[in-house]
């Protein structure tokens, strides 16, 4: 047991870093099937708003889902991994967003009760959380904790 969770002590970082991007996989692909997104709605209506409607909708979702899975894909795969932590912060700025363009569909009863959109949207803070721990560390385990 003990060399168990040494092992994912030292590679906690990857961990995260894989799951989150199982997760953007999971979320980009789906985007490109029309509505079998929960999200989809919000998310192209953010863009389009965002956009001011100079792009359609159908167009904004297949931008998402391309988005997410190439974020997704690095990484997992632990590729490119600066510019991708830093688009995807930027990427989770834009969904808090909502908050501002959206209230309605945010808030049950502003400010504190959130509907099951705003939920799924706060959750955001999460992953901005992740990626900062992410960010600095990866590559730290190798260098400092090999095993002799």
């Amino acid at each position: 047991m003990h060399i168990i969770f040494d092992n994912i002590r030292i590679n906690r970082n990857t961990i995260l870093r894989i799951c989150i991007g199982m997760i953007f996989l999971w979320f980009g692909i789906v985007k490109f099937f029309p509505g079998s997104s929960p999200a989809e709605s919000l998310a192209s209506g953010t863009i389009c708003t965002l956009t001011f409607h100079v792009i359609s909708p159908p167009t904004c979702t297949v931008t998402l889902a391309i988005f997410e899975s190439l974020i997704g894909i690095s990484l997992v795969f632990g590729r490119l991994l600066k510019p991708v932590l830093v688009l995807l912060f930027l990427h989770m700025l834009g969904t808090l967003l909502t908050f501002f363009i959206f209230p309605d569909l945010m808030f049950a009863k502003f400010p504190f009760v959130l509907t099951m959109q705003g939920q799924y949207v706060m959750k955001n803070i999460i992953i901005m959380a992740a990626i900062l721990i992410i960010w600095p560390s990866e590559g730290y385990n190798k260098k400092y904790f090999k095993k002799d």
